[in-house]
């Protein structure tokens, strides 16, 4: 199956929806973006290669969020199944708002300046106060993530500062933690701010091997040790914590939001 996801932005959107709905299908396929198609001719062209695919017996969807009505109708045209992402759904809210629907009042609610300014603002606090790297600056931060290396710290960082505008830093819990009673000083002053994040031995085991194979850091004994000692830390200090082995790092940033009580940034 192959799966087109048009727009005449960035396509985000459709991507997002179309992933969502096709996640319910136990289905194999093959996708393609179509970021800012906003000419006949574009639309044109793309209708031309969905047509030809299809006459050589391929299995097309396409999802799309276009504002131009006669580029819209041009890729509605495809020999195909297209679903318009907005389609269905204006109709309703035009009636419970009572407003017509504006073809260029999508583009005028994207991100205002104020609020990409944060967003980048939070990925440098994240880089910069990534895996303890500097700590002098945790006075700033919405939260602290804590964790054994390679237990998802990073990545859950910069997720919640390009998505949600939030300061967070990251702290390692290495095993020189371990042989001190409590947290480290350090923390201690942010206690309110700490978050853990834990992992199954054996996938920890499995991330370190992909990266040190066959030394002490990647063991299994090694990984099962800290993990344990970690989680004990964890329940002593009372730091709330996730478990991140099954989930992505979108699960993990909104289970961290929702549990740490924090606000996205939209201003």
């Amino acid at each position: 199956m192959k799966v087109y996801f048009v727009s005449d932005g960035t396509a985000i959107t459709a991507e997002v929806f179309g992933s969502a709905m096709l996640s319910f299908f136990e289905v194999d396929i093959i996708t393609k973006s179509v970021p800012f198609l906003s000419t006949k001719d574009q639309a044109n062209g793309l209708k031309q290669q969905i047509d030809l695919e299809v006459e050589q017996g391929a299995s097309v969807l396409v999802f799309y969020t276009i504002s131009d009505q006669s580029i819209s109708d041009i890729v509605q045209s495809c020999q195909c199944h297209c679903y318009n992402v907005f389609g269905d759904m204006l109709s309703p809210i035009e009636q419970a708002l009572g407003v017509k629907a504006q073809p260029s009042a999508q583009k005028a609610h994207g991100m205002k300046a104020g609020v990409y300014d944060g967003r980048i603002d939070a990925i440098n606090y994240a880089l910069a106060n990534d895996d303890g790297a500097s700590i002098k600056n945790f006075d700033q931060a919405d939260i602290i993530l804590l964790g054994v290396s390679r237990s998802g710290k990073t990545p859950t960082s910069l997720y919640l500062a390009m998505q949600y505008g939030i300061r967070a830093a990251n702290y390692p819990i290495t095993e020189d933690d371990f042989s001190s009673a409590g947290l480290p000083k350090v923390l201690k002053l942010h206690k309110k701010k700490l978050f853990g994040l834990t992992i199954d031995p054996q996938r920890l085991h499995e991330i370190r091997t992909g990266r040190m194979a066959q030394s002490k850091y990647a063991s299994f004994r090694q990984c099962r040790y800290e993990i344990e000692e970690v989680e004990s830390l964890y329940r002593q200090e009372r730091i709330p914590s996730l478990n991140s082995t099954t989930l992505s790092v979108e699960e993990i940033s909104t289970k961290v939001m929702a549990e740490m009580n924090l606000e996205r940034h939209r201003q």
